[in-house]
């Protein structure tokens, strides 16, 4: 909305200013910070009321898990959430069919885990609804999504599948592409849900990835630099920096809120949405490679549930302690800071890794 102000650049030169994502992305970031900050006290006290005993603690988790965290509050993404639309509509580019996708993709992977929320607060049970009809509805808006995505690129490259380090390698994939880009979001969405169970854990790496998706959608989306790094340029695609800067924000402010002990728990309102929007900002950028190397530890937590089942159901036998991965370690005997902090420095590490991808071709 604010980029229009840059129409009238020729009578106040310093309204120039509004036609540079980079200058937009920092706006967009502090009015995020600002919109939780300010309203952060209000929707905690708000949720909390209208909760009661706030969101079930698994009986079967850590012990400590029953007397720290019982009648915390959940839906805490609906602040992170609000804070993101709210900054997107007032600083990225509206035209860009990018900014809408992913508005839509965070908004509808963000109303899926609220219901799956309030089912688990008002039945008081940690089962949301059906695991299959969330599935579907995850899979229809996703498929919106990378149709959407596939449409509006340049043929043929809007259908092929890039690889990092290599610049020749390129993989046309057709119309099979879209069923790729579905995976992509619906995995980066349940991953970073399943990361979800620590105070801060998973927001953390949430902004790191952002953080470093907003340059990579910066990077691509500029022609020269582009050209210069030799990845794919997607034209239109910087402005998705704007919304990734909201996200770091946004996620500042939540973890004011959210740090241990916390105030607020994120919930799969939030961490379904933002998972949802990482792996839609992959898609959009043609780094969806790379996002299973930056979104490494989301990947880790979504392979240890996978092999828990797998290994339970075939044998009988889990092997891990607990699945995900993090309770594993907390059983281990690791302090839930411990776990938190070493897991943001896992994230940091896989973040310059990808990252690399950029240059090392």
């Amino acid at each position: 909305m604010l980029t229009y102000l840059a129409e009238f650049s020729g009578q106040v030169s310093w309204l120039n200013v509004f036609r540079y994502i980079t200058f937009r992305t920092g706006g967009a970031m502090m009015t995020a910070l600002l919109f939780v900050f300010i309203t952060g006290p209000w929707a905690i006290n708000a949720l909390r009321m209208r909760q009661g005993k706030g969101q079930p603690i698994r009986a079967d988790g850590p012990e400590s898990h029953l007397l720290t965290k019982r009648g915390t509050p959940t839906m805490g993404g609906l602040m992170i959430l609000a804070a993101l639309i709210v900054s997107a509509l007032l600083w990225a580019d509206l035209t860009s069919p990018y900014v809408w996708i992913v508005l839509l993709v965070t908004i509808g992977f963000g109303l899926v885990g609220f219901y799956d929320d309030y089912l688990k607060v008002t039945k008081q049970t940690h089962k949301g609804f059906s695991g299959r009809v969330r599935l579907l509805i995850e899979i229809a808006i996703a498929g919106s999504a990378a149709f959407a995505i596939a449409s509006v690129g340049v043929a043929p490259f809007a259908t092929t599948l890039t690889f990092p380090f290599v610049k020749e390698l390129v993989l046309n994939l057709g119309w099979f592409y879209v069923a790729f880009a579905l995976f992509v979001i619906v995995g980066a969405g349940n991953a970073v849900n399943l990361t979800d169970g620590l105070d801060g854990l998973a927001i953390v790496p949430v902004m790191i990835a952002a953080g470093s998706f907003g340059v990579i959608a910066y990077l691509a989306g500029n022609a020269v630099f582009a050209d210069y790094l030799q990845i794919h340029n997607v034209v239109g695609a910087g402005e998705l920096a704007v919304l990734c800067g909201a996200v770091i924000g946004a996620g500042i402010g939540f973890l004011w809120f959210n740090a241990p002990p916390a105030a607020i728990f994120m919930g799969d309102t939030g961490s379904l949405a933002l998972g949802g929007m990482l792996g839609t900002v992959a898609v959009a950028t043609k780094h969806e490679i790379v996002l299973a190397i930056i979104g490494g530890l989301f990947v880790l937590e979504a392979v240890s549930v996978i092999i828990q089942v797998a290994s339970f159901k075939l044998t009988g036998k889990r092997v891990f302690r607990m699945a995900p991965i993090h309770h594993h370690f907390e059983k281990l005997g690791w302090t839930e800071p411990q776990v938190v902090i070493r897991f943001w420095i896992i994230a940091v590490v896989l973040a310059l890794i990808g990252l690399s991808t950029l240059k090392l071709r």
